[in-house]
């Protein structure tokens, strides 16, 4: 039977580990072909191997260079000619308390992840045809007042901001703009938080004991999640934020 994406092209950005790579994995088993972004070359390699066949291509590009996006989407125009599903994935950021913030840590955060999203919308927007797709990756801190996550957090609130926005300045077109929010997913990028494996143990410990369902997600988890609101199973679905925590954000 043909995949719920069969014959869809697709962009993910941030697409060479965790949760963009799942995400990209799951679209190409539903039949769609994929272009992922990276700023590493070594791991957009990595990431193609993992994905495996033809139906993906690595793009390197920092998501908040305006100048990497011409290049990223120029060349999926050539070669495609259209985007019907987006994947705004590409984030990241420092964790600061209130006192110790500075400039660097904001401007590295909000560009990454509100600029970097903007300009990605923005820029594949002549290339999505009507009825297509947009998913945004925003998060639960945006809903949870966690200690040093404040500039973390108003990032990604503006990005659930924008799935709401942009609804309806897209309506007349008829593109779906949601948001999934992740609650604490096994990445490499969680393992980063700590120093010592001892404290990346801890922090991974109390994330769990905070969720209801008591563990982690699992990066395919989120990628099974865009794949429904990259389909037509979620054909009356805009403007949500699908939460993909396990209760955390709920409970």
């Amino acid at each position: 039977m043909p995949g719920k994406l069969e014959g869809k092209i697709a962009l993910v950005t941030g697409g060479s580990s965790g949760i963009g790579l799942a995400t990209a994995q799951q679209f190409v088993k539903e039949g769609a072909y994929v272009y992922i972004t990276g700023r590493r070359q070594s791991e957009l390699d990595k990431a193609v191997k993992a994905i495996g066949g033809i139906q993906v291509k690595a793009v390197r590009a920092d998501s908040s260079n305006l100048a990497d996006l011409d290049r990223l989407f120029t060349q999926i125009k050539q070669e495609k000619g259209r985007l019907d599903v987006v994947f705004a994935n590409a984030g990241g950021g420092s964790l600061a308390p209130l006192g110790s913030i500075t400039e660097a840590v904001y401007d590295q955060t909000f560009n990454t992840n509100v600029k970097g999203v903007l300009f990605t919308v923005q820029k594949a927007l002549p290339l999505i045809p009507d009825g297509g797709s947009i998913i945004l990756n925003a998060s639960i801190v945006s809903q949870k007042g966690m200690p040093a996550f404040s500039v973390y957090s108003a990032t990604k609130a503006a990005v659930r901001s924008f799935a709401r926005g942009w609804t309806s300045d897209l309506k007349e077109r008829n593109i779906r703009v949601n948001a999934i929010s992740p609650g604490p997913i096994d990445t490499p990028i969680l393992d980063g938080l700590g120093k010592t494996e001892e404290e990346r143990k801890g922090i991974k410990a109390h994330l769990t004991s905070q969720v209801p369902l008591g563990r982690m997600g699992q990066p395919d988890e989120i990628g099974k999640a865009a794949v429904f609101l990259a389909s037509q199973d979620s054909s009356f679905v805009a403007g949500v934020e699908l939460f993909v925590d396990g209760g955390m954000a709920q409970v």
